[in-house]
């Protein structure tokens, strides 16, 4: 009990703080959690409620704010006298927020805010609320005045999550989690036209709520959204546990706890922070307590502390250190000293008391810079007061103890003592060698960092193997990893020696020979590539490669092209030989008969030519297309200047023969293709003796094509 509670001023002393209950008895010693005493407070507002304008049936909202301690409790009055509470059209919200919906003209007046707690009461500045007539009944988009504020609560509190929408015709507010779960409904209520109100909150109410304002019928909606954090005081999972352990021995506690955030994990042995260090360790963020080699002294009440921003906890265990009656005592007088750079010799007397029943010792080895749960131990004859470390790294400090061992129980462990290897000349160093023309070399191995830290490096030295004397020595650091010789005698051998050196002197060198002679030969028949034209050149040849395959491609496109083109020429032509020697058209009494003579035989003619597919008439067709330049050769055609001419001159003597694809060796029905595609003998019947246009272009057009693809 605390008579009189003071808060600071002026420096005096104060009676806040954190408050611990500590209990204690010959077992050890435990602290309670920590209790928070704090002053009453009261501060001024630092929100004032404003001045509002609304219209009948419209939406008003007042808000004001101040800091106290404990948390204030807000009310609000209207022209000075406190609201009704029961009226469903106000609102009240924790925060310090008064919602008026479906305005009236009463509703107009001043309003205050009033808040108050054990400390003091406050009463805010006023605010006019105006309600002005009717409104116009137009149609309003949906709007959110105010949406859900970002909060962040401990469990077990009221979560309020605000929402004023406005819009004609007023809109259906409704809520959702962004990530889509549910909200549920145990606890949760809807207060006002549109707030959110979750009572006893849990961690699992943790997230975004998002308001939505909907147009009435219609998919037009408006949103808002708050975050909400919801924290969570330290508790435990697992407790740590009393445990008993031989002396000598290691004690384990395990200690889990869980909150949101995640707590933090420490540990008071009798009331006091203990820290990982000699034979403590801490692991899993704090959560395991490790404790090795127990003695008398770690016999005690260990505490397991969580505690988060939301509140903290704690949990107790004791160990007891168990001894067994008769055990000897720790070795006494350890002594460590170095042998070579690998070698430690470690030597000890035996305990002064109950030494009878020892059966061994055991030493405990780890270099000194290394943590005790890297330590090895190595197992001794009773009788053997020394013991021989080897497998020791060089230049390097380690620690040593050891422990008497009997049926029942080790001793406690004996003093440490440290001892640092013998420093040693570094190994040879591993050596290649590469050629890199008729006069150089190029010489590579691996780093040694370690060299740099003992004052240590590399040495090369070479030499043509015809000389006595070595060039060098050239010192390098322990970080390089290369070296180039060049100006070298072409036709000499060379030996390369290396070596590496730090304070304890130089280590054995690695040698190497190696001959330019055969480079140098090689070099005189095939010069070194350059490997940039090289490269300049593969990449040349790339592109005519692709400038080649393009060109291919264009030429067999022209190709085939022109094929197609010279084919549809070939046709053309024969159709127009075709029209050339088909007599005019005109009265069947009319026609010429020197015409019908000149092309040859009749129908039953044709016939028989078509049965005899080898004999070709081809007197016949020099008669029709005389080649060109046969100028000393009579005309065959008739003389008779009456007589049309079945073609004109110069047609005639341009057509190569050919030019309708006959060749020699065909059919008589391909020669006939041009000798008498443009007339026939009248029939027997006295019929027309020339055939008609359509009918005389299909069958000259189907002769010509065939011979023309046996062309090709």
């Amino acid at each position: 009990m605390i008579h009189h509670f003071r808060r600071e001023r002026g420096g005096s002393p104060s009676d806040e703080g954190d408050y611990e209950c500590v209990a204690q008895n010959r077992f050890g010693l435990v602290v309670s959690r920590k209790a928070r005493i704090q002053a009453a407070t009261m501060s001024d507002f630092h929100v004032h409620p404003q001045a509002t304008v609304g219209e009948e049936g419209g939406v008003a909202r007042f808000q004001c704010q101040i800091h106290g301690l404990p948390k204030p409790l807000i009310t609000w009055e209207k022209n000075r006298v406190p609201i009704d509470t029961d009226n469903e059209r106000y609102t009240l919200l924790p925060k310090g927020v008064l919602q008026i919906t479906g305005l009236r003209a009463e509703d107009s007046g001043i309003f205050h805010c009033v808040a108050s707690n054990i400390a003091s009461i406050r009463i805010s500045h006023g605010a006019r609320l105006t309600v002005s007539g009717s409104g116009s009944g137009a149609y309003k988009e949906p709007a959110i005045l105010v949406g859900p504020e970002n909060l962040t609560l401990t469990v077990h509190q009221t979560a309020v999550l605000e929402c004023v929408a406005t819009g004609n015709p007023r809109p259906i507010v409704s809520w959702s989690r962004l990530d889509g779960r549910p909200i549920g409904v145990e606890g949760i209520q809807v207060l006002g036209t549109g707030n959110l109100i979750i009572s006893d909150v849990t961690v699992q109410h943790s997230g975004v709520y998002v308001c939505a304002a909907n147009r009435p019928g219609t998919r037009v909606r408006r949103t808002a959204q708050g975050r909400l954090v919801v924290q969570a005081p330290a508790e435990f999972v697992q407790h740590p546990q009393s445990i008993s352990r031989p002396a000598g021995t290691t004690a384990m506690f395990t200690c889990q706890a869980q909150g949101e955030p995640p707590p933090h994990v420490t540990w008071l042995k009798n009331g006091q922070v203990l820290g990982p260090g000699g034979h403590v360790r801490l692991k899993n963020n704090n959560s395991t307590l490790t404790i090795s080699g127990i003695g008398p002294e770690d016999e005690a009440i260990y505490q397991c502390v969580a505690e988060n921003s939301a509140g903290s906890s704690q949990a107790s265990a004791r160990l007891t250190v168990l001894w067994a009656e008769g055990l000897p005592g720790p070795p006494r007088n350890v002594r460590a000293v170095s042998v070579s750079s690998t070698e430690v010799r470690v030597s000890w007397s035996e305990p002064l008391a109950n030494t009878k029943e020892i059966i061994g010792y055991v030493l405990h080895i780890r270099k000194a810079a290394d943590p005790p749960e890297l330590e090895y131990q190595e197992a001794v004859s009773k009788s053997t007061f020394q013991h021989l470390v080897s497998d020791l790294e060089p230049s390097t400090a380690y620690s040593f103890y050891i422990k008497a061992y009997t049926p029942r129980g080790a001793s406690s462990a004996s003093v440490p003592t440290l001892a640092s290897t013998l420093g040693e000349a570094p190994a040879p160093p591993p050596l290649s060698v590469r050629v890199l023309g008729s006069s150089s070399l190029q010489l590579l191995w691996e780093p040694w960092p370690r060299l740099a830290q003992h004052e240590g490096g590399f040495k090369l030295f070479y030499r043509p193997a015809s000389k006595t004397s070595f060039t060098g020595p050239i010192l390098l650091p322990g970080t390089v990893s290369s070296y180039n010789l060049s100006q070298l005698d072409p036709t000499a051998v060379y030996e390369v020696k290396l070596l590496a050196y730090n304070q304890h002197g130089d280590g054995n060198a690695t040698v190497r020979f190696v001959s330019l002679r055969g480079a140098s030969e090689r070099t005189a028949l095939s010069p070194p590539c350059d490997c940039r034209k090289e490269e300049a050149a593969n990449q040349t040849s790339t592109t005519g490669i692709v400038i080649g395959i393009h060109i291919g491609v264009t030429c067999i496109i022209f190709c085939v092209l022109f094929l197609l083109f010279g084919q549809r020429g070939r046709v053309l032509l024969c159709k127009d030989v075709e029209n050339q020697l088909s007599p005019p058209q005109g009265p069947r009494s009319q026609r010429d008969p020197g015409i019908l003579a000149l092309n040859g035989a009749r129908r039953g003619e044709r016939g028989q030519l078509g049965r005899d597919e080898k004999h070709v008439d081809m007197k016949e067709l020099e008669q029709l297309f005389p080649p060109a330049g046969a100028a000393g050769q009579p005309d065959p055609r008739p003389t008779d200047p009456a007589a049309p001419a079945p073609c004109e001159e110069t047609q005639l003597s341009m057509l190569p023969l050919q030019g309708c694809g006959l060749m020699e060796g065909k059919t008589a029905e391909a020669t006939a293709s041009c000798a008498g595609l443009a007339a026939a003998p009248p029939p027997p019947d006295g019929g027309p003796g020339l055939l008609s246009e359509g009918q005389a272009a299909r069958p000259a057009e189907a002769r010509v094509t065939q011979p023309a693809h046996s062309e090709q």
